[in-house]
C-alpha cells in the first residue's frame, strides 16, 4: 500500500525553498504561538505580517514567498490559534485571531507593519484593521471575500456545519486530540531537504476538529458593512481561476475598499504554494505597492 507521504510526492508538486528558523513567542495574557522572523535588506526595512489559510500553518502557506518578500521587508509568519503550534483556547473566533495578530505586532515591536492574509488569513487581516486600526499601515488581501453565505449552497453548507460543530466542540477542545495531532507531526523526522515530508508534517499539526470549527466561524464572517471605512492602503491579489472564492467576489471586495489596487493572476485557490511561480511575483508587487503608499490615506 502506498504511504501518504509517497502519495503526496507523486501527486503534488511542491516548490523547494529554504525554511526559516522559528520559535515560540509568548503573548502576555493570551498564550504562545510559533513565529518566524526573517530580516529585511535594511535594519529599518518595513515589516509585513503574514496570516495563513485554514488548516495550514504560517510556514506552509507562505514558505515560497518569504525569501522574495525579504528582499523588501522584514517578514514575520505566525501560526493562528488552533492551527499548527498556535494558541489553544476554549473557543475559536476570528476576532480572537485578529487580537492575536495585533499581540504579535506588539510583542515583536513591529512599527507600522503591513498585514497580509491568504484566504482565511485575509479575513483575519480585515479584522485586524477593524479591531486595531492604528496598529497597521497597510493591507494585502489574497484569495479573499467579505462574506461566505452569498449562494444557497453556501448558506446551507455553513448552517449545517455550524450545527454539527456545536456537537463536536468538546472534541475539538480535547487536550488528548490536540496532543495526538501534534505528536503525529513531530513523529516525522523533519528534514528541510525533503519538502514533501515537511509539508505533510505541517498539515498534521492541525486537527480536523479545528478545521471544522474554523470553517464554522468563517460562515459567520461578514465585513461588507464596514469595508468602505478602511483607511490604509490596500491591495487585493485576485486568484482568477479560484473555485472556492469566485474571482468576481474578490474584485467586488476590492471595489468596496477606497483606493484598493487589484493584482489578478491566472491561478486557483491553492496558488500560494501549488502555483507559487505565478502567485509570488504578484504578491511582492502588491506588497511593494502598498508599502509605497503608507500614510497616504490618513493625511
Amino acid at each position: 500500500m502506498i504511504s501518504p507521504l509517497d502519495a503526496v510526492r507523486r501527486g503534488v508538486y511542491l516548490p523547494y525553498a529554504r525554511l526559516p528558523y522559528g520559535a515560540m513567542l509568548d503573548l502576555p495574557g493570551r498564550g504562545a504561538t510559533y513565529v518566524t522572523d526573517t530580516a529585511g535588506p535594511e535594519v529599518d526595512s518595513p515589516a509585513i505580517l503574514l496570516l495563513h489559510a485554514i488548516g495550514t500553518t504560517g510556514l506552509l502557506t507562505w514558505y515560497p514567498a518569504i525569501e522574495p518578500l525579504s528582499r523588501h521587508f522584514r517578514v514575520v509568519t505566525m501560526d493562528q490559534r488552533w492551527h499548527g503550534r498556535g494558541i489553544q483556547s476554549e473557543e475559536f473566533s476570528l476576532a480572537d485571531c485578529a487580537d492575536d495578530a495585533a499581540a504579535v505586532i506588539e510583542a515583536l515591536g513591529l512599527r507600522d507593519p503591513l498585514v497580509c492574509g491568504y484566504s482565511m488569513g485575509s479575513i483575519v487581516a480585515q479584522r485586524v484593521w477593524r479591531q486595531h486600526p492604528h496598529a497597521i499601515e497597510g493591507l494585502v488581501l489574497a484569495a479573499t471575500t467579505d462574506y461566505f453565505r452569498a449562494t444557497p449552497w453556501e448558506k446551507g453548507f455553513h448552517a449545517s456545519l455550524g450545527v454539527s460543530m456545536l456537537g463536536l466542540r468538546g472534541l475539538a477542545r480535547s487536550r488528548s486530540l490536540t496532543y495526538a495531532a501534534r505528536r503525529a507531526a513531530t513523529a516525522v523526522d523533519l528534514a528541510p531537504s525533503d519538502i514533501h515530508e515537511w509539508a505533510l508534517a505541517e498539515m498534521r499539526r492541525t486537527s480536523p476538529w479545528a478545521v471544522g470549527q474554523a470553517l464554522a466561524a468563517l460562515g459567520r464572517h461578514h465585513t461588507r458593512p464596514w469595508l468602505s471605512r478602511i483607511d490604509v492602503p490596500t491591495a487585493v491579489v485576485v486568484t482568477r481561476h479560484d473555485r472556492v472564492i469566485p474571482a468576481a467576489r474578490q474584485v467586488a471586495l476590492a471595489r468596496r475598499i477606497p483606493g484598493a489596487t487589484v493584482h489578478d493572476i491566472p491561478a486557483g485557490h491553492a496558488s500560494c504554494v501549488l502555483q507559487s511561480e505565478i502567485f509570488v511575483p504578484a504578491l511582492v508587487e502588491a506588497a511593494v505597492t502598498v508599502a509605497a503608499r503608507r500614510g497616504e490615506l490618513r493625511r
